[in-house]
């Protein structure tokens, strides 16, 4: 019941002041975050790689309000890029990017901000699609040159059409980028058999985002089983499915779902979260399968933490647990 509250939360600026003031959020939110800068980061992608780990890297941050902001989140890639390639960790460690944080709903005004042509008359025009593009496609090319790609992250439903046109466009150059598609909603099996018949590189979450009952399924055991049949699809399919799930009977049944398709351990993979069982990582891991860590860093870390709460409810009594000692 506390979930969709928490989510709803996620877009309240008061709730985010309240959030990022309250005592003991410091704490919580560096088990979820690996830091706020590069620096803070390389280490734990140094660690993980050395026990056989591998990485997807998210710079957090999203719903942002200006073309600068999204230039900034492009060269925030781009320097990340940088340090990997320095590193010799590009094979290890690839990145996830949220369109939004790219610019993907700003409206343009005027003519031709940031050299983008934007068709159109005077006045508001829609520019967001373009300009995410553009700003996305030199981190997908600066990936590439150091031997890893980019993974699309799935938005709530509105930011979809979008997020998977650019996915094909992206896909034309580079065809190791990948997307995410999410279990509770009605329109994913149909985009499953679409990006397994074209060989795509496809996350597939349950979905942390508030939608409304006319566009998502709102029963856990039905998320689940939806969560199945798509797995079913990918696995079958031609491309490379990734399993973001932390829940120990999912993981079992892609196991089971990958032997009956014929996949050996390198042809799918699981993605779990930074900070959420470990243990279970580790244990993938030395079985032979591929497993990435999903970890996120940043200063703009209050949509994401917020998101981890709603997934788990020991999260949140967590947080509160550490609101109030250090309160």
């Amino acid at each position: 019941m506390l979930g969709p509250v928490i989510l709803a939360a996620s877009r309240s600026d008061k709730m985010r002041r309240l959030v990022s003031a309250a005592p003991g959020t410091k704490q919580v939110v560096a088990r979820f975050i690996a830091g706020e800068i590069v620096d803070d980061v390389v280490p734990i992608v140094q660690d993980l790689s050395n026990r056989g780990l591998e990485v997807t890297l998210d710079v957090v941050g999203e719903d942002i309000t200006t073309v600068e902001q999204s230039y900034a989140a492009r060269d925030a890639y781009l320097e990340l890029i940088g340090r990997l390639k320095e590193l010799g960790l590009g094979e290890r460690a690839e990145m996830s990017v949220k369109l939004s944080m790219f610019g993907q709903s700003l409206k343009i005004e005027g003519g031709e901000p940031g050299g983008l042509s934007v068709e159109g008359g005077g006045g508001r025009r829609e520019g967001g699609h373009e300009l995410a593009l553009s700003n996305v496609r030199p981190v997908v090319a600066a990936a590439a040159e150091i031997g890893t790609t980019v993974t699309l992250d799935a938005e709530d439903h509105t930011t979809l059409d979008s997020m998977f046109a650019i996915h094909e466009e992206l896909r034309k150059d580079f065809p190791q980028t990948g997307c995410v598609i999410q279990a509770y909603l009605f329109r994913t099996e149909d985009d499953a058999r679409r990006l397994a018949a074209n060989g795509s590189r496809v996350r597939i979450v349950k979905g942390a985002y508030k939608e409304p009952a006319e566009v998502a399924i709102q029963d856990k055991p039905e998320i689940d089983k939806a969560y199945v049949r798509i797995m079913k699809i990918l696995m079958e399919g031609e491309g490379y499915p990734m399993i973001g799930s932390h829940d120990p009977r999912l993981i079992s049944i892609a196991q089971e779902l990958a032997r009956r398709a014929g996949r050996k351990l390198d042809a799918y993979e699981f993605q779990m979260l930074y900070g959420i069982r470990s243990e279970e990582q580790n244990r993938l891991a030395a079985e032979g399968h591929r497993m990435r860590v999903y970890t996120a860093y940043g200063t703009d870390w209050y949509g994401y933490f917020m998101r981890r709460l709603a997934e788990k409810p020991a999260n949140l009594l967590f947080f509160v647990r550490s609101i109030l000692t250090k309160g």
